[in-house]
């Protein structure tokens, strides 16, 4: 931390949240007069849907940004809304929820990522918890060596009870990546995930240490990912109190909220931006 409370070094990336209504050069554009160089990517239609494109579209991507002077750090291929999903009793569909992630990480791979970022899927609510936990884990543990294969490194994140039934609060991730007990894989720190269960920064802090390496961050009531003051969350405590306790990782803006975000994502990214101002100013990390 600097004299002053801010982060040594940037740690923010931009990221396309709510920009899935805009073209993605334009998305890139907003980036790059931000003066923001790594990016967490949505894998999601229009931009970069994980099953669709073949290695064209990949390689149209990568032009793109590398024009803007953008390189991806992480990208995060959309795993919450059906029917991507891990950890179902269903064979076949966490057989192509498998495939999802592997196509992801090649993809990821192939435009000079860092991280490919994972949840853990949900399982069915009659069933018994560890069934799905079991699932679950088996399926993280050859999505994380098969990216780890690649030089990428996997970043999990808990969801909130009405997202998931398996990891949800810091205790049950930090369970899950001790069982999948691979080095590439590390923590996320949600902060509408961590309010709603009863989490604080300390508590990341003090279980996972280096380990942590990501954060969303996101205004909420404490649910729903909202812009920066459109919730009840003590935002101006959570930089603050990661940057005391030495984190050196990067943060992203999910502003998810009801879908209207979408509609001026640029304000939201300006508002977000605005509102994480006061602990920036370190260096740049390398791309």
């Amino acid at each position: 931390m600097t004299p002053h409370g801010q982060f040594r070094r940037d740690p923010l990336l931009g990221s396309n949240f709510a920009f899935q209504r805009l073209p993605f050069g334009e998305f890139l554009d907003c980036m790059a007069r931000s003066g923001v160089d790594r990016i967490e990517l949505w894998g999601i239609a229009p931009h970069l849907g994980i099953a669709g494109p073949g290695p064209a579209r990949v390689r149209a991507i990568a032009r793109e940004m590398a024009d803007a002077g953008v390189a991806l750090h992480c990208l995060t291929p959309e795993q919450v809304a059906y029917p991507v999903n891990i950890a179902p009793g269903d064979a076949g569909l966490r057989a192509a929820s498998l495939a999802h992630f592997i196509k992801a990480a090649g993809i990821a791979a192939d435009l000079g990522g860092r991280c490919l970022f994972l949840t853990c899927g949900r399982g069915h609510e009659t069933a018994p918890a560890q069934e799905a936990w079991d699932r679950a884990a088996e399926a993280l543990s050859r999505i994380v060596a098969h990216a780890a294969s690649l030089g990428l490194h996997c970043l999990l994140e808990p969801l909130q009870r009405r997202e998931s039934n398996i990891v949800r609060t810091a205790a049950e991730l930090d369970r899950m990546i001790a069982t999948v007990g691979h080095p590439a894989l590390g923590a996320v720190l949600d902060v509408c995930a961590m309010a709603a269960a009863g989490d604080d920064v300390a508590a990341y802090a003090d279980r996972f240490g280096p380990r942590q390496s990501h954060v969303h961050l996101a205004d909420g009531t404490p649910a729903r990912h909202l812009a920066w003051g459109d919730g009840s969350l003590p935002l101006d405590a959570i930089p603050g109190g990661l940057a005391a306790a030495g984190y050196g990782g990067t943060f992203a803006f999910a502003p998810f909220g009801d879908g209207s975000y979408a509609l001026y994502p640029v304000a939201a990214w300006d508002r977000n931006r605005g509102g994480l101002a006061p602990w920036l100013g370190g260096e740049r990390h390398a791309a």
